[in-house]
């Protein structure tokens, strides 16, 4: 089986800085308020990044080759691919297989060895209304770590050589540091590690800086987001779904918000692992000339953190 290769090196040292579509305002494979997707990997490249996550299956093009083209036009490369899985919902186990085979194959023919998996909101995006109880029943909690590592152990050791990083979210069943911690607990760290969203882990009153040091180990793949305190207190206060609190400006720009990236990026730097850290702000919706210069000023912020945003070739272990 093929070894991931090593993650660029910036000035952290272990660290690979990217970016993705989320930070342009990009939720859905197909949507009318979002940029085109040969605009965000325009103007990916003129803020400065190299690396990027896929997004949303069916944003960028799904044909290998196709993908292929459009990135090595550009000098981009992928960092891993995203997608989107009911843990647990035993029903749902083959539609979540066979979406994540899906972006799994183009991951790995991309050349990425890192697929994100997030779990469904339990208010919709838009709407905000309720589609399934905020709480997981005893029995779905008892099935939910066990899934991650047959799915993990499936993307593994089958062809595609991809590793499962599971991402908490704002408005899901993996939302609060007690739950983190649980899937943590139950799940097994061959199969099943963390993808570390410090915008999503203050949303839901964690702390990622707690997490690092002591699931430092089972830390695979990082997403670097900052939430506005104020915002978070009116979610707390006026039972916001998480759509309108992106709606009405949570996820901030560096140096504002929390956590502070550079005290995250100081924490990661001291795990002995290889990790890549994309940058995310969640802006749906937004106009289209919004992103780029919140894109550029980002980068240019977790330069002076110790994260570079022109990164040399990748080395293979």
């Amino acid at each position: 089986m093929a070894t991931a290769p090593v993650p660029l090196r910036t000035t952290a040292g272990n660290l690979c800085l990217g970016s993705a579509p989320d930070s342009w305002g990009v939720w859905f494979p197909e949507d009318e308020h979002q940029v085109p997707y040969p605009r965000f990997l325009d103007e990916l490249v003129q803020a400065g990044y190299e690396w990027l996550e896929l997004g949303p299956y069916g944003y960028l093009p799904t044909d290998p080759q196709r993908l292929k083209a459009e990135l090595d036009a550009r000098g981009l490369k992928v960092s891993g691919g995203t997608a989107f899985g009911a843990l647990h919902r035993p029903e749902a186990w083959d539609e979540t297989l066979a979406h994540v085979r899906r972006v799994a194959a183009l991951t790995a023919a991309a050349g990425a060895h890192h697929l994100v998996l997030i779990p469904p909101m339990y208010r919709d995006e838009k709407t905000g209304a309720f589609t399934e109880p905020p709480e997981l029943t005893t029995e779905q909690w008892a099935g939910f770590g066990r899934a991650a590592d047959r799915l993990g152990r499936l993307l593994l050791l089958e062809e595609y050589d991809v590793r499962l990083v599971v991402h908490p979210h704002a408005d899901s069943h993996l939302q609060t540091q007690p739950e983190i911690e649980r899937l943590l607990n139950e799940s097994d760290g061959r199969y099943t590690n963390l993808c570390l969203d410090t915008g999503h882990v203050a949303y839901g009153g964690g702390d990622s800086i707690d997490l690092i040091r002591r699931f430092g180990e089972r830390v695979g793949y990082v997403h670097i987001k900052q939430m506005d305190p104020e915002i978070l207190a009116q979610v707390a206060a006026e039972d916001l779904s998480f759509g309108e609190a992106v709606r009405r400006g949570v996820c901030v720009s560096p140096p504002a918000g929390v956590p502070d990236p550079a005290d995250v990026v100081g924490e990661l730097a001291g795990l002995d692992a290889e990790l890549f850290v994309i940058v995310e702000q969640d802006l749906y919706p937004c106009a289209p000339d919004v992103p780029l210069p919140i894109a550029v000023s980002t980068r240019e912020h977790l330069a002076g953190c110790g994260l570079s945003g022109t990164l040399r070739p990748a080395i293979d272990r």
